[in-house]
């Protein structure tokens, strides 16, 4: 990368053309003879004085030279380095059959809680930057789906096949906290947050979700309860043997008083997402509040070149007052 370390200099550029048209005069040629011994001694006096015309070249191309130098023409790098720790979340996703109800829209097409969840945490994880993020699926067990990592296309990649009941039927709240407290404890951190996301009632599983929000306010971890889905009756797409497809309404309780107690323990926030506009808020919400500091230092390394237009300066100046006071001298 080139640059001057002093470009205001060069504005005494501007000096030199209107140092040109206001002291610069032309001269005329000498008279000279038709003789052949003028003829030679014409040949003589054109060379000089086609010389003589260079000596102004000489100047100011000597003057804006050493206004170069002054402007101090640097040649090197410039590197910036983004330095954060980031914060470490763990995204929680329920996969139990009751995600397959039909209750959201999305583009205008009727989509299972899955499919509007995928689409939503895409755009939450496409937004953050420099955190680690792992992910834990659960439904009558947990496991996790893919550790914390800083490669957000691997984990978009993962989220976009995770499918209803690769899980278990059932909902195991308590077991995906533990899993997720589990995975935290890979990589340490100042700040550490869960997203736990389901639209059930905790139902399997070996641990309490009260117990599991217990160790996570002793370990210092944030959570995050979003419960997914509209109230009352919802429907289900099945596949009869006798009657092929056909939809069914079910009822799904959500357990808002347990995810709104395993918030207000570790100092996180309950959410309710009835459609995705509600989910979208969420994450945008989330997104806000869990913000990561990021420290930029720059790295500069340049080269000085000035001295190069300095010394040539000196000589093109040198070569002008030599022959103005050798040859070309002007006498008043």
């Amino acid at each position: 990368m080139f640059r001057f370390a002093s470009p205001y200099f060069l504005f005494l550029l501007a000096l030199i053309p209107a140092a040109v048209f206001f002291k610069h005069r032309k001269r005329t040629s000498p008279v000279l003879g038709i003789s052949a011994v003028a003829a030679v001694s014409t040949i003589r006096t054109s060379l000089w004085l086609r010389l003589r015309a260079v000596m102004p070249i000489l100047k100011y191309t000597g003057l804006a030279l050493l206004i170069i130098a002054m402007a101090r023409p640097q040649w090197g790098i410039s590197k910036q380095n983004i330095q954060t720790e980031g914060i470490n979340i763990i995204l929680a996703v329920d996969l139990s059959e009751s995600m397959a109800a039909l209750d959201f829209k999305q583009k205008g097409k009727i989509v299972n809680r899955l499919e509007a969840v995928k689409g939503v945490v895409r755009n939450f994880i496409k937004l953050r930057s420099g955190d680690r993020i792992g992910m834990v699926v659960f439904g009558s067990h947990a496991y996790t789906q893919i550790p914390l990592t800083r490669d957000y296309s691997t984990i978009v990649s993962v989220l976009d096949r995770l499918e209803i009941g690769a899980a278990g039927k059932s909902t195991a709240i308590g077991d995906a906290i533990g899993i997720s407290l589990k995975r935290l404890e890979d990589i340490k951190s100042k700040s550490n947050i869960i997203i736990l996301l389901t639209d059930g009632r905790s139902n399997s599983g070996e641990f309490e979700p009260a117990t599991t929000a217990d160790i996570a306010v002793q370990k210092n971890v944030k959570i995050y309860t979003v419960g997914v889905g509209t109230r009352g009756r919802v429907p289900f797409l099945i596949k009869d043997t006798f009657f092929g497809e056909r939809y069914v309404y079910q009822q799904v309780d959500i357990d808002e008083d347990t995810l709104k107690d395993i918030a207000d323990k570790t100092g996180g926030l309950y959410f309710r997402a009835e459609n995705i506009k509600g989910l979208e808020k969420i994450y945008d919400t989330i997104d806000r509040l869990e913000k990561t500091e990021v420290k930029t230092v720059i790295f500069e390394h340049y080269n000085e070149f000035y001295v190069y237009f300095l010394v040539t300066a000196f000589i093109v100046l040198g070569l002008w007052i030599i022959f103005s006071n050798t040859r070309f001298l002007e006498i008043p």
